[in-house]
């Protein structure tokens, strides 16, 4: 996502000052070399192996203590640049904290924040099932990573409320921000996430002898996977003829793998994690993709499926769905069982009448909704749009006669491991 947003933005005449709290470390040159592209910096020198990070709970605290420190030291970088050229925008994408922005900065700029997720919701779900994570991890794990998560909430609170814009990855995803962080919705513009469309190749071929059932994620909280265990189960009592194939690792604060350990062996398997390198392959093997999620902002899943010709069974909380023509994604309910098993049951169907129209209506939709280049224009008409209806400032685009928002937008991005 950074790197599509990142050249999307450069090729539309966007300069762009990325600043980074990790250190240095060799990018793509197509993205290094690109004119209106400029790398800064930070110090963090977390390291994984170490006395802080050789389990999975202090690996999660003090990777966030050492991002946030080294992005609080970025400051008086952004200032210097900012006195040096003008930026126009300060463009925050991934995370919602906002600790590299000096405040002050905020009031003659705008803020523009473009989250993937919100602690508030990752916290609700963590509540909410915890009683499954007490049977997937220890017990000091869930008042632990609650009470980092409710100290993050509420700074996410404070951040997100001083946003000239929010830019929200789909509807679903802005109505979590506007009930739990007071959003005002006239500060919002929805706008999916991008996705590169040529680096997936779509399969059109009938299914295979049994139908190849994809489950791609994270085997984690509020993802469903108890769901996609019980929709096997209840597959196998229909005799409806699958292959299901769950794809994917834990996160650092939550592991459900042992729920995986009530799959029917029949007709499902665990296969683990696999590279990004891979998953086009494993895309293009499956004929049905399934996303049980109960919260989730997106689901990148979703898009790289039909942009591999594969049709979609999901639920209404996954917000990648939205938009999409109902011949390739069926949605239900989060945690019906019988439903997402019916769901299933009749995309096989359709899938086997006609594979070839409804893998080139798949990737004709991913083309529509999820094109980097269509992506990356709606995000620049927002932020022109933003930065034409401010109050003239000295220096800035808007105040210079025939300008347009071609200086520098300060970026931040919370990841760099892509």
């Amino acid at each position: 996502m950074a790197r599509e947003l990142l050249l999307g933005l450069a090729e539309r005449g966007h300069h762009i000052d990325c600043f980074f709290p990790s250190p240095g470390h060799p990018l793509p040159p197509q993205i290094s070399a690109h004119e209106n592209l400029r790398f800064i910096w930070g110090t963090s020198a977390w390291k994984w192996n170490r006395w802080y990070s050789r389990t999975r709970l202090g690996a999660f605290v003090s990777g966030l203590i050492a991002r946030a420190r080294a992005s609080v030291r970025l400051r008086a970088q952004i200032v210097s640049h900012h006195r040096s050229h003008p930026y126009d925008v300060i463009y925050q994408f991934s995370s919602i904290e906002t600790p590299a922005v000096p405040v002050g900065l905020t009031r003659t700029v705008p803020l523009v924040i473009h989250p993937e997720t919100h602690i508030a919701g990752e916290l609700r779900w963590l509540i909410a099932e915890r009683q499954l994570g007490l049977r997937c991890q220890p017990a000091y794990m869930l008042p632990a990573v609650a009470t980092v998560m409710a100290a993050r909430a509420l700074v996410q609170r404070v951040a997100i409320g001083r946003a000239s814009l929010v830019v929200c990855i789909s509807a679903v995803f802005r109505d979590h921000l506007i009930r739990d962080y007071g959003v005002r919705p006239e500060r919002t513009v929805v706008i999916p996430n991008a996705i590169r469309i040529d680096r997936f190749t779509p399969a059109s071929g009938p299914p295979a002898d049994p139908p190849r059932i994809l489950v791609l994620g994270r085997i984690s909280v509020r993802k469903g996977v108890e769901t996609v265990v019980a929709v096997a189960r209840a597959l196998e009592r229909r005799g409806v003829p699958v292959r299901i194939r769950i794809v994917g690792a834990p996160s650092l604060w939550s592991d459900y793998t042992k729920l995986l350990e009530d799959l029917p062996s029949e007709n499902s398997e665990y296969v683990g994690h696999l590279p990004p390198s891979e998953v086009p392959a494993e895309l293009a093997r499956s004929d049905i993709l399934v996303q049980a999620s109960k919260y989730e902002p997106f689901a990148l899943t979703v898009a790289e499926a039909l942009a591999t010709g594969v049709p979609v069974v999901a639920t209404t909380e996954v917000g990648a769905r939205e938009g999409v023509d109902e011949t390739v994604l069926s949605q239900v309910q989060p945690g019906d069982v019988q439903a997402m098993t019916s769901a299933i049951t009749e995309m096989i169907e359709r899938r086997r009448t006609d594979p070839q129209a409804i893998c080139a209506k798949a990737r004709s939709e991913a083309e529509r909704l999820f094109a980097s280049e269509r992506v990356c224009e709606q995000i620049s008409l927002a932020l022109g749009a933003l930065v034409d209806g401010l109050p003239d400032r000295p220096g800035s685009a808007a105040a210079r006669p025939g300008g347009s928002l071609t200086p520098p937008v300060g970026s931040f991005w919370s990841s760099v491991r892509r």
